[in-house]
């Protein structure tokens, strides 16, 4: 990992997350318990503050950043598939945001909404809670069944495993 101040602020990391190597973090970014980013991840608080709540994952070679005034926040159990962009939007509880997606300023994401590989949600669009949505532009496809918020859970649960695996060899 390789952190860097700016304009004197210092990333605030919990110490049970997991963060690989090839991670940068710079600025205003709040990361919290069991959260884990994974090889290649980016994530700059140049502009406005990034908060990630308990328990998130973001995946290897992923992007995040933010347009001034608006922030970036990640609530608690959000996944963020491989090579996704993030910029100054905000993913409610649980939701899942699929491979090489993109999530642009102040688009949100519902709770427990799940957002398709390859999707592109555009400025100020919102997904709503407990959804699948898809495409570019990103279009609302139907509900989610109870077999998608399993397959997410164990998605979630998963990677904070992972997390704490990949932290104790860290440690050895």
């Amino acid at each position: 990992m390789i952190m860097y101040p700016y304009k004197g602020v210092t990333p605030d990391i919990d110490p049970t997350a997991y963060i690989a190597e090839g991670v940068v973090l710079t600025g205003d970014i709040q990361v919290a318990k069991d959260v884990s980013i994974w090889f290649n991840t980016v994530i700059r608080g140049d502009v406005a503050p990034t908060v990630i709540e308990e328990g998130v994952n973001i995946q290897d070679n992923s992007t995040l950043h933010q347009s001034a005034p608006l922030p970036l926040h990640l609530k608690k159990g959000v996944t963020v598939g491989h090579q996704c962009l993030l910029h100054s939007c905000t993913v409610e509880t649980n939701a899942l945001i699929g491979m090489g997606s993109t999530v642009l300023d102040g688009a949100t994401i519902g709770e427990g909404a799940f957002l398709g590989a390859g999707s592109l949600v555009p400025p100020g669009k919102t997904i709503p809670a407990n959804t699948l949505a898809l495409g570019r532009p990103a279009k609302v496809v139907r509900d989610l069944t109870d077999k998608d918020r399993e397959e997410m859970s164990r998605i979630r649960e998963s990677y904070i495993e992972k997390g704490r695996e990949y932290k104790r060899m860290q440690k050895e």
